[in-house]
């Protein structure tokens, strides 16, 4: 059984995998899906009725001023799996630098948000939520604009959903995933400092 702890999740990222516990307080599983989903930051789509609401201001977009409440607002819902081990592991990871939240506030109030892990040119998404209409939507557009504006190489989504299949998300073989990532894990980048319009 391979221990959860930051060092060996980052090693697995780099082989294209990622840990999952089976439910709230079940064990962990690693997975390596075929195909993977990824965003192509070159194709991102950013639709029409998405961009209205940004230019609008409704949400101020920040990165990693609540990374414990975005990720614990990812795991409230019925069936989640974040388990303690989980995202003890993953606030570890953050206070390393390799975790990042991006988040939709409105004054003191947190909206919506995801998070994820940077290593080298790769952001490898795992979650998110929102507590208002298109706040979770606003956070990715805001983080394919960083990740583009930085020089990341790769975006993963894991999988495929209705959601990233609106901004651009497509399912690759794993061959071509492995092929693409081994290309951003020689691409060094530092995640840097965040801006959104």
């Amino acid at each position: 059984m391979i221990p959860l702890t930051p060092d060996t999740v980052l090693a697995a990222y780099r082989q294209g995998i990622f840990p999952m516990a089976r439910s709230r307080h079940g064990p962990v599983d690693w997975y390596a899906p075929d195909p993977r989903g990824v965003l192509p930051l070159e194709a991102f789509h950013l639709p029409k009725s998405l961009a209205k609401v940004i230019r609008s201001g409704r949400f101020e977009i920040l990165a990693d001023r609540d990374f414990a409440g975005v990720i614990d607002g990812c795991a409230d819902r019925d069936s989640t799996w974040i388990s303690p081990a989980i995202r003890e592991t993953y606030l570890e990871l953050h206070r390393r630098g390799h975790a990042h939240s991006v988040e939709a506030w409105k004054g003191a109030e947190l909206l919506g948000g995801l998070y994820g892990v940077h290593i080298d040119g790769a952001f490898m998404g795992e979650s998110m939520f929102h507590r208002a209409t298109d706040a979770s939507k606003a956070c990715l557009v805001a983080l394919a604009e960083h990740l583009r504006a930085r020089g990341f190489l790769l975006l993963d989504i894991q999988q495929v959903t209705p959601l990233t299949q609106r901004f651009g998300g497509v399912a690759i073989p794993r061959s071509e995933y492995l092929r693409r990532l081994q290309r951003a894990l020689q691409q060094p980048v530092e995640w840097g400092r965040f801006t959104f319009r």
